[in-house]
């Protein structure tokens, strides 16, 4: 039927330029796509803020009031004074034919004042007097014995001060047994306070031109002469 047979176009076989185009072509729009898709994820990711809750503390109510106190009851050596009920409105009668002055009162002459009393306090029963409860307080003679300062304190250049309390009696004596330490730096320096108080003489206190035992509290010095 058909005496002409149609030759067909031959098929060209593709080349490898062509074929190395195109996987670099498909490799740079997978890169841009994947590159498109981190970028977009950072940004998210930027945007998207972080959020933390935080417990807010409530205000702890106030301390309750203590209750008011109680006025404490007053002493029972003391009297509540209470206002009287009835207050009289009516002033008492007035004398205006009474003089006003008296006239010695303006005659210029004093009169002789009156002497300070003697009757100083006085202690209780035996005990002594108090330096402020005397006239003349006790002092000390001058030519009586003084304590005698330790050798092995001295040759050791210490120093100190003793504080004593004693009783002097009517006659300038120390009741030695009333002899009592108030202060000390060392046990020696009192210690040879304690030796040197027998010996030492002292003028009575006197209350009215009377002599009386007083309390008596002294300091001691023990110092190197330099």
């Amino acid at each position: 039927m058909f005496n002409n047979l149609l030759e067909s176009r031959p098929v060209k076989a593709r080349s490898t330029f062509s074929t190395v185009m195109s996987l670099v072509f498909h490799t740079v729009l997978i890169a841009l796509a994947v590159k498109a898709t981190l970028q977009a994820t950072q940004e998210k990711e930027k945007i998207e803020e972080k959020v933390s809750f935080v417990e807010v503390k409530k205000d702890e109510p106030p301390p309750p009031k203590p209750p008011p106190q109680e006025a404490p009851p007053p002493p029972q050596s003391f009297q509540v004074l209470t206002a009287p009920v009835n207050i009289p409105n009516v002033l008492p009668d007035i004398d205006l034919t009474a003089k006003l002055t008296n006239e010695s009162d303006f005659t210029g002459k004093g009169i002789q004042s009156a002497k300070a009393s003697t009757n100083m306090a006085k202690p209780e029963g035996d005990q002594p007097y108090f330096e402020f409860m005397v006239e003349k307080p006790v002092t000390e003679q001058s030519n009586t014995q003084r304590p005698r300062y330790p050798d092995i304190l001295k040759s050791a250049g210490v120093e100190g001060e003793v504080l004593a309390q004693f009783v002097v009696d009517t006659t300038g004596h120390v009741e030695i047994n009333t002899f009592k330490v108030l202060k000390t730096s060392h046990e020696l320096f009192a210690a040879a306070v304690r030796s040197a108080l027998p010996g030492m003489r002292f003028i009575p206190a006197e209350v009215g031109q009377k002599r009386v035992r007083q309390l008596v509290q002294q300091p001691f010095v023990f110092a190197i002469s330099k």
